[in-house]
């Protein structure tokens, strides 16, 4: 993927080796975030990633061509963005020549490896949906960060999902599963969906380390960071409004990629807007851990990371 467009901070950090992390555009459209959140988790999310030393990257298609890093005039044009473009739909936006599609994980994971970045950050990840047994509603997601060297850092899952079976599926996949200095894999809005995570990890080297010895060359990494406690919605009650909102898109004959958009206007509506800063907390937290990750790997510390388990410290 040779016409890739950076903005000029990107292409320069690429060009000096410095660290860079892609954002996917979806949170931050109409479709991710009613406005102003989407425009404010934009903002939240990008200073995050400079805090830490890194180079913030939004992927989107614009004018058919895909970008890493925008100008604030192509940020306007993704916050109104409503077409969603996953992996199997980059090819088509790039021959159609779409005006604006904003990514989602898969088609970003699969942008950020086309480009070398390493790292990318997001809300939840898409994954098995319940009742797949019937309908076959897997996400791209998993199969995107199955076939891509890249470390994704997300709040778990989306809570809607049969999180159970996404774990399963990722298993079957080779995909390594950790969980931030914590023990039980995230619900998104929740820290904890009770199920326990496969590996616990407390600091960047060891994501990194992880990455660098993984035994299929293509498989990316997972990291869960669960949402921070003052800004978690308590289980029970997110427990209940997912079920009303799941009953609604049944009802109202939702299916596929209209899931998840409907859903999350369902709860935001039935949280009062709770939810919404419960995704911002969770987006910039993620953002954070995933900048912290990608200076990991492109500063001194790979050393390290290059060492012997052994003899590492």
């Amino acid at each position: 993927m040779t016409d890739i467009v950076f903005s000029a901070e990107v292409a320069q950090a690429l060009a000096a080796g410095r660290a860079v992390v892609a954002l996917e555009s979806t949170i931050f459209s109409n479709l991710g975030l009613p406005a102003p959140a989407n425009a404010e988790a934009l903002k939240l999310c990008k200073q995050a990633v400079d805090d830490q030393g890194a180079t913030p990257a939004v992927a989107a298609i614009l004018d058919g061509r895909p970008h890493l890093g925008l100008t604030p005039d192509q940020e306007k044009r993704v916050l109104q963005g409503k077409r969603k473009v996953a992996e199997r739909d980059l090819p088509v936006a790039r021959a159609q020549k779409w005006d604006v599609g904003v990514t989602t994980v898969s088609a970003t994971v699969a942008l950020a490896h086309a480009a070398g970045i390493s790292v990318f950050a997001t809300g939840g990840i898409g994954g098995v949906h319940r009742g797949s047994e019937l309908t076959g509603d897997i996400s791209a997601d998993l199969d995107a960060i199955a076939s891509h060297p890249v470390i994704t850092v997300s709040a778990g899952a989306k809570a809607f999902l049969d999180l159970p079976r996404t774990l399963e599926y990722l298993e079957t996949a080779g995909v390594p599963v950790l969980g931030w200095q914590h023990d039980w894999f995230p619900a998104f809005y929740t820290r904890s969906s009770g199920l326990p995570i496969p590996h616990r990890v407390e600091d960047e080297q060891t994501v990194c380390a992880v990455l660098r010895y993984r035994t299929r060359p293509s498989t990316g990494v997972l990291l869960t960071v669960p949402i921070p406690e003052a800004d978690e919605i308590p289980a029970e009650r997110i427990t209940a409004v997912l079920t009303a909102a799941l009953t609604a898109s049944t009802t109202a004959g939702i299916t596929g990629p209209a899931v998840t958009p409907y859903v999350l206007a369902q709860i935001e509506k039935q949280t009062d807007g709770e939810s919404i800063p419960a995704n911002l907390a969770l987006a910039r937290n993620n953002a954070t851990i995933a900048a912290r990750i990608a200076v990991a790997l492109t500063s001194g510390q790979r050393d390290v990371i290059d060492q012997p388990a052994s003899q590492r410290p």
